[in-house]
């Protein structure tokens, strides 16, 4: 809403706005007529000069802070005065910007005042959503298996944040899902464009500019026709980019501008275009390591994570592992043609001792060759552990032992050493713990048959008795 008594002045920063992408704008000659105005009209941003008849700017600015005061006011007047700055900033101003009003100056400023109502909006969506602890749509999530409180108050995350405009950054390791949960974010949106998703690691400059923007006719040899960009593509949707942290420097520049300024330059093309895509970006390394080594600029990093989102690991969601082993074997059964196999009672401990590098597609492909392998009665155990290895069977972090880091385990902590016969008791119990009581697991753990362990175990609780 811009209120001044100017009809020029209104014109031409109607005329800007518009211009600069913003929409749905009220103007407003006559000051006594905003809190009617506002009475049946919701708005975002407010643009208020100070000197006008009726009703001066400074008693409209305490008028409408006390009756409405989450709307952001910025002040724009030709008074260029430090203390009548400081009065309107003290009596709520969100800014203020001297006549004649440059371009960029009040846009930055809207902008600014827009992300604030979206971040205020976001916390209190955010703060409503962990007290009512369900989800309004539920529906959006059916794609993502998952019964795990961690990831529950993502989904609350995600539905808070899903209509802000605001760039998302997605951050876990390879394998987690995390196109998954960018596309759950679109669909939660009510954008009515595309979702368009595209892996920048490892364009050059040329390759990402013309991918992401497109190019002219004649904009290099072989040009021979205009060819729309991914992000003319993603019109009014989401432009969803992987593997951000490997983007190139120049790169980094280029979409800089474009989050800043909703700006991009086709190949060859003088005039900069408009966007109105939402950004999301998604990586598997840890951008703030990168900005210390100088790999990614500090200004995109911000940019970027105005709303972010952690994807656990799958060894830190060891609920979820029935629920996805469950499912990758109905979705392996139906693709290969084949009758859903038994899995063994086995098999769920075994996975949840292994660390899953590679995450639920990792647990997926294991499951497909498995499938695949599987001739008739309960599924076989053997190849799961080829692929685990006798290696990798106690990786898991979250199963109870020391951090990798740590110089010596457990059993080494004390003044005196075990000796050789209490530090295997004291391995054994603890395989056997970490398998759930089940021998196969525990013998397969440790590297040794299972007549082996049985042998042990027999012995132990003889010499216990």
């Amino acid at each position: 809403m811009i209120v001044d008594d100017e009809e020029a002045i209104l014109l031409a920063i109607d005329t800007t706005l518009q211009m600069a992408g913003f929409n749905n704008i009220i103007t407003c000659q006559d000051s006594r007529r905003v809190m009617d105005i506002l009475s049946g009209q919701a708005i975002d941003v407010m643009l208020l000069d100070l000197n006008m008849p009726y009703i001066d700017g400074e008693r409209l600015l305490d008028t409408v802070t006390r009756e409405i005061p989450d709307v952001p006011i910025i002040i724009v007047t030709g008074a260029m005065d430090v203390e009548t700055a400081v009065r309107c900033i003290k009596s709520g101003a969100f800014d203020y910007i001297v006549k004649p009003v440059e371009e960029d100056r009040l846009i930055t400023a809207i902008n600014r005042a827009i992300s604030f109502q979206e971040l205020k909006r976001e916390n209190l969506a955010l703060k409503q959503h962990i007290l009512a602890d369900t989800l309004e749509k539920p529906e959006a999530f059916r794609d993502i298996i998952t019964n795990n409180k961690k990831m529950l108050l993502i989904f609350q995350y995600i539905e808070s944040i899903a209509r802000t405009s605001q760039p998302v950054l997605i951050r876990g390791e390879t394998g987690v899902g995390k196109e998954l949960i960018a596309n759950t974010l679109h669909t939660l949106s009510g954008l009515k464009g595309n979702f368009i998703a595209v892996n920048v690691a490892g364009l050059d400059d040329n390759v990402f500019s013309d991918t992401l923007f497109g190019h002219v006719r004649g904009a290099f040899t072989g040009a021979e026709r205009v060819r729309s960009g991914l992000i003319e593509q993603a019109a009014g949707g989401t432009l969803f980019m992987d593997e951000i942290g490997d983007l190139n420097h120049a790169s980094q520049v280029k979409l800089l501008r474009l989050l800043q300024e909703g700006e991009y330059l086709p190949l060859g093309q003088d005039e900069p275009k408009q966007t109105n895509a939402r950004i999301v970006a998604a990586t598997n390394q840890n951008l703030a390591e990168l900005q210390k080594a100088g790999k990614f600029r500090k200004d995109l990093n911000y940019r970027l994570r105005t709303h972010r989102i952690y994807i656990p690991p799958l060894r830190e969601r060891l609920d979820d592992i029935p629920l996805l082993a469950d499912h990758f074997l109905d979705e392996a059964a139906h693709s290969l043609k084949k009758k859903k196999p038994t899995p063994p009672k086995e098999l769920f401990t075994l996975l949840k001792n292994y660390a899953f590098p590679g995450n639920i597609r990792e647990l997926k492909s294991m499951i497909f060759d498995a499938v695949s392998r599987h001739k008739s009665g309960i599924l076989s155990l053997e190849v799961f552990r080829f692929h685990i290895g006798p290696e990798h069977t106690s990786e898991n972090p979250s199963c109870g032992e020391q951090n990798a880091d740590d110089a010596s385990p457990v059993i080494f902590s004390g003044k005196r050493l075990p000796t050789i016969k209490e530090a295997t008791e004291l391995v054994v119990a603890e395989a056997m713990k970490r398998a759930d009581g089940n021998q196969s697991v525990a013998a397969k753990m440790l590297g040794i048959s299972q007549q082996a362990l049985s042998k042990r175990l027999k012995k132990r609780g003889q010499n216990s008795g």
